[in-house]
């Protein structure tokens, strides 16, 4: 992908920056990518990849991180719609679903701000991609890097051969790099999915009982094995729709989820990222420490914790007694809105 970007050549890379140099339009950007392939491993991997090949500059790819966060969350909603046909359960399962996206959107809402003043998830990113290099972590060669690079060359030869022009060379890499991804991401999440999602409900639901930090590292642990907080806080919707779960206990889950979901992003960008180009690690570790910092503010004060808790069960409540709310929700918050603000944006 990284190959296909460098393709495009200069005129490209420019023209991408500049529309996504409103940190408003990447954050909607990452909205809008995210909910449509329901995948936020997906859309990070494909901005570090960006990030790493010189067409996204850092600054101008942690709104779309941010945004990506937003998106991955209508996995679960969508799940919860499932249960449309039985009031109570619905009532359940909707509130289970949307504290994710409440938790994210006031993340948001507090760091997106802070960042465009501050800075500071970047220059907190940079010290850790620093502190990893020190130790080899960019010096090491990626086993994965060497298995790739001659199938690069490989397409790469192909694709010219196949069209004229470097742009066209290079959109059809990067259609076939889409597809590679999608596969490895689809058969990584089976697999993994396939060995241990008959035992994670016992588990999980065993792991609650004890406490709330439990959970969270629960959440963190399952996340990193399949690689996929949709799966792990998909799984909590029939739980807590059925009653044997409460929102409150599935929350340090979620909350968990959301940061063993970076791992993926952080994996992909050591696989590229060099000693000169530290910039793919520097955009993973912001991902990583937007979803930390997000937990540290919120999780441990029991009034900032019931905030996300509170507007879940409200939407849960209005969704049982109008079901059509939850349906205006989902089209509404994931892509109706997103993708209006771009085209507002973009016009004016």
């Amino acid at each position: 992908m990284g190959a296909a970007f460098k393709g495009f050549g200069k005129g490209f890379a420019e023209s991408l920056i500049q529309t996504t140099a409103n940190p408003f339009i990447g954050l909607f950007i990452g909205i809008l990518a995210t909910s449509l392939v329901q995948s936020s491993s997906t859309t990070t991997s494909i901005v570090v990849g960006m990030v790493g090949s010189g067409v996204l500059e850092v600054p101008n790819a942690i709104p779309i991180i941010m945004g990506a966060n937003i998106g991955t969350t209508v996995t679960n909603t969508l799940v919860s719609l499932g249960h449309v046909s039985r009031k109570d359960e619905f009532r359940r399962a909707i509130s289970a679903a949307t504290v994710h996206d409440f938790f994210n959107l006031i993340c948001v809402a507090i760091m997106f701000p802070l960042e465009l003043a501050t800075g500071f998830l970047q220059k907190g990113a940079t010290i850790m991609s620093r502190m990893f290099q020190g130790v080899g972590g960019i010096k090491f060669v990626s086993p994965i890097k060497l298995i790739t690079e001659p199938i690069v060359h490989l397409i790469g030869d192909a694709a010219g051969w196949v069209s004229a022009s470097n742009l066209g060379g290079g959109i059809i890499m990067l259609i076939i790099s889409v597809v590679f991804l999608f596969f490895a991401l689809y058969f990584i999440v089976k697999v993994m999915k396939s060995l241990v999602v008959n035992r994670a409900e016992v588990v999980l639901n065993n792991v609650v009982s004890r406490s709330a930090l439990a959970g969270l590292f629960a959440g963190l642990a399952f996340t990193i094995i399949v690689q996929s907080s949709s799966i792990t806080t998909s799984l909590l919707i029939p739980l807590v729709a059925a009653g044997i779960l409460t929102v409150e206990g599935a929350f340090p889950i979620t909350i968990g989820a959301n940061i063993g979901t970076t791992t993926t992003a952080i994996l992909a960008s050591f696989a590229i990222a060099t000693p000169e180009n530290p910039a793919p690690v520097i955009i993973a570790f912001a991902h990583f420490l937007f979803n930390l910092t997000g937990t540290v503010f919120i999780f441990p004060i029991k009034i900032c914790r019931m905030i996300p808790i509170s507007l879940a069960k409200s939407l849960g409540d209005l969704a049982a007694t109008k079901r059509r709310y939850a349906f205006f929700y989902v089209l509404g918050l994931f892509f109706i809105l997103p993708a209006l603000l771009i085209l507002i944006s973009k016009l004016f």
